[in-house]
């Protein structure tokens, strides 16, 4: 029996839950069978569908590749949905919580760290926490986009976890979407703590010189 044909390119951006509940249904397929190819649990694919999690970055087209494959979708239509749906507005920024901070700043050397939290604490000290936070979030990222890339690696990882491979890359596509304004003291125990060993700033350029620990695949100094 032939398959169904390819779906008819969008022309408008619609919920990414609804196209893929739509397609679903119309290639006689299941939200379990779609979690399956993409290894991920069905409460992902299940709470994507019903709005009840927002679609992952468009950077992630790893997992958008997978979903356009399964459901034969044009190759933009998952990205436009998710694009429209994410929405790119600018979002006022705010301080990270107080156990976040304790828990980056415990990378830098004490004394320093005391001169860097006074000057977050004067006004306008909120953009260079954010500037901080985010070459640090970056870096941890990094490491999580090439493990997540790396079908033994993800494997490894959930095993020392005692996850499941599926439950890992859920995991993984989490802190992926995470920004200086959602990440918890969680992430940086389990992304950013086992891949910066050291960080500091430049006041006057705001470069950072990040030091990465052994374990990386690439350990040393990177500056940001």
């Amino acid at each position: 029996m032939p398959l169904p044909a390819t779906a008819t390119p969008l022309t408008r951006p619609v919920k990414v839950g609804d196209l893929v509940r739509r397609r679903l249904r119309e290639l006689g397929r299941t939200q379990g069978e779609l979690a399956a190819a993409l290894d991920l649990p069905e409460l992902y694919v299940a709470d994507l569908v019903a709005g009840r999690r927002r679609p992952p970055a468009v950077q992630q087209g790893d997992f958008y590749d997978g979903m356009t494959r399964f459901l034969r979708l044009h190759r933009n239509d998952l990205l436009l949905c998710a694009r429209a749906e994410r929405g790119d507005g600018e979002v006022a920024r705010r301080r990270a919580g107080r156990r976040v901070r304790e828990l980056l700043f415990a990378l830098c050397e004490p004394a320093r760290a005391r001169v860097l939290m006074r000057r977050i604490a004067r006004p306008g000290g909120t953009e260079l926490e954010h500037v901080i936070v985010e070459r640090l979030l970056s870096v941890a990222k990094g490491f999580a986009r090439r493990q997540l890339d790396d079908e033994f690696g993800v494997r490894v990882a959930a095993r020392r976890a005692g996850l499941r491979s599926s439950e890992r890359r859920m995991q993984l596509l989490d802190f992926l979407d995470t920004s200086p304004m959602t990440l918890t003291p969680a992430d940086i125990v389990d992304f950013v703590q086992p891949r910066v060993a050291a960080w500091d700033i430049d006041l006057e350029t705001r470069a950072m010189r990040i030091v990465l620990r052994s374990g990386d695949p690439t350990p040393g100094r990177r500056f940001a």
